[in-house]
């Protein structure tokens, strides 16, 4: 075995992660070895599935994590027989952060200004090893990846580098060993050399983890001489599958427990649902509904899916053929009685007992979803804030099966009063003889309320809804209907509201008043040909001067945007400019037009218009500088 040791520097991203826990401020250090031992069970998992196509992997038959603390070296070590690393995936692991998740922890961090930082951010971000800084001056790692006869050591004193050289061990697996902080530096003298200590820790942060966790004590064995002791391994955990207990054997604690074991979140879930399901297949279900939405909620790197076993023994961490990418959200196993150990990925796109189960779990969700809305509406808002943008992705699924159930569980802002609404409280809320339901889009939920298109909306007493998430842009093109009522876009194509009678007397008044601007219109028109395809009066409008409108089947401005973003190239649309002919500026305007058709102001007004309606609909012009040259020219002309 050679001695050379090798010096790296860590990534900057990783210094400043350091820097952060050797000087922690956090008010639970423990939670440093629920981090290293969820990374070891991690390690186990991944070698009894590799195991299932490589059997020549070998190694011992039962899979555990040791506990080995040496007071008087003040040294605890955490070992595994896992999956190991080599040394590339060791400066990769542990040199390295290619997770986006760095970047948002220390961002969490700096929002809280250093100051009371809650140990949930740790596992919330994905940066537990590190987390052993706060407890250890040292640490040392000694890795060997399984089919492999090179271990590698890697050493940090959480200065900003660490060091890496060859090293031996007997069989695979990975070894991380914290030389401890002095005892009076730790956080109020917590020993994590200490039986108790870890014995506790263990209790509380890793009771479920699926191997056991073992820890060698002196006992006094039966019939011993006074004073005579004997080292006995012990297991701390109790390795319980809690999904195949019935619910009435699991109390609210432990089921908190198991759900902060698999996620990493701190807080409590807002729905916990046991299911079993028998008959065609035999399969047992625990699925968690969080309370809030996690940082990476729409990030591709965000963890999608849940984790499988096959009569409790694992197969996939990930597992997303169960549930769809909408539900994205929700954490849990499934234990599936009746599949192959063996199993791929590929045979799980395309397995019939998977369908069923994902089609079940997916009911079972809706249906506690619905009972939510509907017995406990507050908690229901809460849920809608934190995760309806992914909800609705599911109303964009081919197919459509769940359709119906998102409607119904869809909320949105409404003009009805300053709470969201849903579809259904909607529609009883319709006026007589109304057959659509009327929506708007808007970049914020804010400009969408304060929109010139509501004006006559409000003023006939017809409801409108209000949709800001660009996912909003996508499902409501796709023409949907609720319970036989179609949504309507009020800024998109004709909109008639009222009567039959009313609507018909509304069209002759309008009739009457295009005949009289016709000729401005169409100078207008002109002036504006190359950024509007129509110049028209509208019937949207009762006090706002003008705005902008799209045929019924044109792209909305944001929608362009949003492929731009994405690199496709988007077609160009043109909107149409509506104009209100009660208002006194198109009035006065008339009058000047009357007065010269070639007056220079003409053409000064059609821009201001058209940029008045563009800061109506989005808060901002095209061109910022040829706008203020306008309204600057504007208002000299009138001085």
């Amino acid at each position: 075995m050679s001695d050379t040791v090798e010096r790296h520097e860590f990534q900057a991203e990783v210094k400043q992660l350091l820097d952060l826990m050797v000087h922690s401020l956090y008010s639970d250090k423990d939670v440093f070895l629920r981090e290293l031992v969820s990374n070891a069970s991690d390690a186990l998992d991944k070698l009894r599935f590799e195991r299932l196509t490589q059997p020549e992997l070998g190694g011992p038959d039962e899979l555990a994590i040791r506990l080995e603390p040496n007071p008087a070296a003040r040294t605890l070590s955490i070992a595994d027989n896992g999956i190991g690393m080599t040394r590339d995936e060791i400066v990769k692991n542990l040199g390295t952060i290619a997770k986006s998740g760095t970047k948002e922890f220390l961002s969490a961090v700096r929002e809280r200004g250093g100051k009371d930082v809650p140990p949930e951010l740790i596992g919330q971000f994905g940066v537990g090893f590190y987390s052993a800084f706060m407890v250890a001056k040292k640490i040392v790692v000694v890795s060997r990846r399984a089919g492999s006869e090179q271990a590698t050591r890697w050493e940090s004193t959480g200065d900003g580098s660490y060091t890496l050289g060859e090293a031996e061990r007997a069989h695979s697996g990975t070894t991380v060993t914290l030389e401890l902080k002095p005892l009076d530096d730790e956080q109020d003298g917590r020993d994590y050399t200490n039986e108790q200590v870890l014995r506790r820790i263990v209790k509380r942060y890793s009771d479920f983890v699926a191997y056991p966790i073992k820890l060698s004590v002196w006992k006094t064995p039966e019939g011993a001489k006074a004073g005579e002791k004997v080292l006995e391994d012990v297991t701390l955990n109790s390795m319980k599958a809690i999904w195949d207990r019935p619910k009435s054997e699991v109390s609210d604690d432990e089921y908190k427990a198991f759900y902060r074991h698999l996620s990493h979140d701190w807080n409590d879930p807002l729905r916990t649902l046991p299911i079993r399901l028998e008959g065609t297949l035999e399969a047992y279900a625990l699925l968690y509904l969080p309370a809030r939405a996690p940082f990476d909620l729409y990030s591709p790197e965000m963890k999608r899916g849940v984790e499988l076993y096959v009569k409790r023994v694992f197969v996939l961490d990930e597992c997303k053929d169960l549930v769809p990418n909408y539900l994205r959200f929700v954490r849990g196993v499934v234990d599936a009685h009746d599949l192959s150990l063996n199993v791929s990925r590929e045979i799980l796109q395309k397995d019939r007992q998977i369908q069923i189960i994902k089609k079940q779990l997916v009911k079972k969700v809706l249906a506690a979803l619905e009972e939510m809305k509907r017995e406990k509406p507050e908690e229901y808002a809460g849920f809608w804030s934190n995760f309806g943008p992914v909800l609705k992705e599911g109303l964009l699924e081919p197919g459509g099966a769940d359709r119906d159930k998102l409607l119904e569980l869809l909320r949105a802002e409404t003009t009805h009063g300053t709470e969201p609404t849903s579809l259904e409280e909607y529609a009883l809320r319709m006026k007589e003889g109304q057959t659509e339901i009327y929506f708007l889009l808007g970049p914020t939920k804010e400009a969408a309320a304060q929109s010139p298109l509501l004006e006559s909306f409000r003023a006939k007493g017809y409801e409108v809804l209000l949709f800001s998430d660009p996912v909003d842009e996508i499902w409501l093109d796709h023409a949907p209907e609720f319970k036989g009522k179609p949504l309507k876009s009020i800024g998109r194509g004709e909109v008639e509201l009222g009567t039959a009678e009313e609507r018909q007397r509304e069209t002759e008044e309008l009739k009457q008043k295009q005949e009289t601007y016709a000729d401005l219109l169409q100078a207008l028109r002109v002036h504006l040909q190359e950024e509007i395809k129509e110049v028209r009066l509208s019937s949207r409008l009762t006090s706002s001067p003008a705005c902008l409108v799209g045929d019924e089947h044109d792209m909305t401005p944001r929608m362009q945007r949003m492929l731009e973003q994405l690199g496709q190239k988007a077609p160009k649309v043109t909107r149409i400019l509506e104009l209100n002919p009660t208002h006194p500026l198109i009035e006065k305007l008339e009058g000047v037009f009357k007065a010269d058709r070639n007056d220079p102001r003409i053409e000064l007004y059609a821009k201001l218009l058209l940029g008045q309606a563009h800061l109506a609909e989005s808060g901002q012009v095209p061109d910022p500088v040829a706008f203020s040259k306008v309204l600057a020219d504007v208002m000299v002309r009138a001085s």
